[in-house]
Parts: C-alpha cells; sequence; structure tokens
C-alpha cells in the first residue's frame, strides 16, 4: 500500500483499533488491493491509445472510401447527364436528369441503359447489314450502267472516225469542227462514266499493298500524261519507299497533277513541286504550282462531285472527288491553300497502318 495512504488510516484509526490483531489483517487485505496498481493504469492507458489510434485509422479508411464512392457518383452523374444531353431528352426512365442522382438511381438507370443501347446496337447491325446491301446493288447497277453505255459510246465515236476519215474532202470546214467536237463529247462521256464508276467502287475491291520508291512512281506519272513545254514538275529528295496500295496512290496524283498542269499551261514558266514531311503516322504529301489559283468562293466545294472551275471538255467534276475519297480511305485528310494569280497548294495526308 501506498505510504500516505498507511499514514492516513493509522491517524483516523482509534488507539484501541489501530494495534488489534484484526486490524493487521485489515490493512494487510488493502495493501493487496493496491498491488501493480500503477502497472495495470498504465497497461489499461496503452490499451486506450490503441484503441483511439485504431479508431482514427479506421475512420480515415471510411472516409476515404466514402469520398471514392462520392467522386464515382458524380463522374456517374455527368456522364448519364451528358448522355441525356446528347439524346435531347429532358426525362429518363421517370427522372428529371436537373434533379440530383442517387446510387438507386443511378444502378436503374445504367441497368436501362444497358437495356437501351443492347437493342440500338441490334438496330444498327441491321442497318449495317442493310447497307451493305444496297452498297452492293449500287455498285452492281453502277458497273452494268457502265458497261451498257459505254459501249455505244465507244462505238459512235469509232463510227465518226469512220466517217471523217472516209468523207472528210466532202466535209466543209463547220461540219469538219462539228464532227470533232462530237467526238471530243464522246471522249468526255466516256471519262465521265469511268470517273463515276471509280468513284462509286472505291474502297470494294480488295486491296494489295505492295513497297516502291514514290519518286519513281510520280515521275512515271508524269510521263503518262500531257505535260506543255512551258510546265517543269521538281521532286523532293526525301521523297519516302511505301507500303501501299500502288493504285490508289498514281490515281490520287494523277489526279492532282492533272489539275496542276490544267492550272498552270498558260503560265509562261510553270513549275508543280511535290514536297514531303516525315512523320511516324501519316504520309504526308504536298502539291504546290504557280498557277491561276483557286477562287475563294470556289474552295469550299471543290471536292465535290461534278465541281469543276474548268468547262473544257476535258473537265469532268470527278477528279479531286476521287482524291477526297481515297484519302478518307486512308483515314487521312485533304486541304489547299491557294490565292488567285499565285498558284495553289494541296496537302494530302495518308495513313500509314
Amino acid at each position: 500500500m501506498h505510504s500516505l495512504l498507511k499514514r492516513q488510516l493509522r491517524k483516523h484509526l482509534p488507539s484501541d483499533l489501530e494495534k488489534h490483531r484484526g486490524m493487521v489483517g485489515f490493512l494487510e487485505a488493502i495493501d493487496k488491493s493496491y498491488e501493480n496498481h500503477d502497472e495495470k493504469l498504465s497497461m489499461l492507458q496503452r490499451a486506450s491509445m490503441i484503441s483511439s489510434d485504431e479508431l482514427y485509422d479506421a475512420n480515415r479508411k471510411l472516409q476515404k472510401e466514402a469520398l471514392q464512392q462520392k467522386n464515382i457518383l458524380v463522374s456517374l452523374e455527368n456522364a448519364i447527364r451528358s448522355l441525356t444531353e446528347n439524346l435531347n431528352e429532358e426525362e429518363l426512365f421517370g427522372q428529371n436528369i436537373k434533379d440530383a442522382f442517387n446510387a438507386e438511381h443511378l444502378a436503374t438507370y445504367i441497368s436501362n441503359l444497358a437495356t437501351k443501347v443492347s437493342e440500338m446496337t441490334a438496330e444498327k447491325d441491321k442497318l449495317l447489314i442493310s447497307l451493305e446491301n444496297q452498297n452492293q446493288s449500287l455498285n452492281n447497277y453502277a458497273q452494268m450502267v457502265s458497261h451498257d453505255l459505254k459501249s455505244p459510246i465507244r462505238n459512235i465515236n469509232a463510227l465518226m472516225s469512220w466517217i471523217m476519215d472516209d468523207e472528210k474532202e466532202k466535209f466543209s470546214d463547220a461540219s469538219r469542227e462539228n464532227c470533232s467536237l462530237v467526238s471530243q463529247n464522246l471522249t468526255k462521256m466516256d471519262k465521265l462514266i469511268t470517273g463515276i464508276l471509280n468513284h462509286a467502287t472505291m474502297g470494294e475491291t480488295e486491296e494489295h499493298r505492295v513497297s516502291f520508291d514514290v519518286d519513281d512512281v510520280l515521275k512515271e506519272i508524269v510521263q503518262t500524261i500531257y505535260v506543255p513545254e512551258n510546265i517543269t514538275f521538281e521532286f523532293a529528295d526525301n521523297l519516302p519507299q511505301m507500303w501501299f496500295e500502288r493504285a490508289r496512290l498514281e490515281q490520287l496524283f494523277m489526279n492532282l497533277f492533272t489539275n496542276a498542269v490544267t492550272a498552270t499551261e498558260n503560265v509562261e514558266k510553270g513549275v508543280i513541286k511535290i514536297g514531303y514531311e516525315p512523320d511516324e503516322i501519316f504520309w504526308k504529301f504536298s502539291i504546290t504550282d504557280n498557277g491561276r489559283g483557286i477562287p475563294e468562293k470556289h474552295q469550299e466545294g471543290i471536292f465535290q462531285m461534278f465541281k469543276k472551275l474548268e468547262t473544257t471538255n476535258n473537265a469532268t467534276g470527278i477528279g479531286l472527288a476521287i482524291v477526297k475519297k481515297i484519302v478518307v480511305l486512308y483515314e487521312g485528310d485533304v486541304r489547299l491553300e491557294s490565292k488567285e494569280n499565285e498558284g495553289t497548294t494541296f496537302f494530302i495526308t495518308l495513313k500509314k497502318n
């Protein structure tokens, strides 16, 4: 027992009890009850501290989890609001989108949305099948019409040529000129039909990629088209080697080269430059001429079918539309910069993979 406590007890005991035998046992019992008191108190304090730390840590974890759950709910709410706004619906599944969402509403909405997405996917698959069948029918129709039209056109053109050879001495100058115009228009119609067929079937045939040097391909194209003596082609030194569908690249550049030649044929010294910009994702080309340029009012629709600036017999208005379709097929882009009487630059990108 603590000495002060023992002293206080003896101080207040009557003198006749202080030395009583029973009192000695009483004091010893009290003394035993205070044995290890400090040690037990320390243990209790430690236990209380540990429990407090555990409660603090548990409370922090609960707060963190609650914050995560709240962030998830907010993200879901924002996603749902975005979906509902895109669908232009003020109310979905019985709840106004301006009201606050709770977990139950979100779960119900997501379940219903999954069902709706599944239904839309099934409908989309039906539409794609229908569209594929329609495209196949259109392609078959285009090829049939092309064959049925081109055959008589070529026959008429051949007949006109024979008539001109056999009867040219009997024709007046005006008649000979009219026959020549007929032949030119028949040739133009043949090119027009070919262009329409190429545009309609673009991307339908199986792709066949090969490796080739772009410099060689472009120089071959220049040799196959009509280039007046006043026009020169300049090729960049860094033109790449490509793994690509060669026929489509030839078709793309042939159309662009033909347009550039037409734009510069009346320039005293026409120059057509082909540039290349290295890139990891895209093949990037540019075709620049110093020709008459394209008026700004005509630039926006220049890639549309039958949109043409020239009224010559050779212009069909399909060349740039085919260029556009090729670059879209290869996830690229085509744009132009042009000023009247200064020239035009076409920028072409084609995705590598």
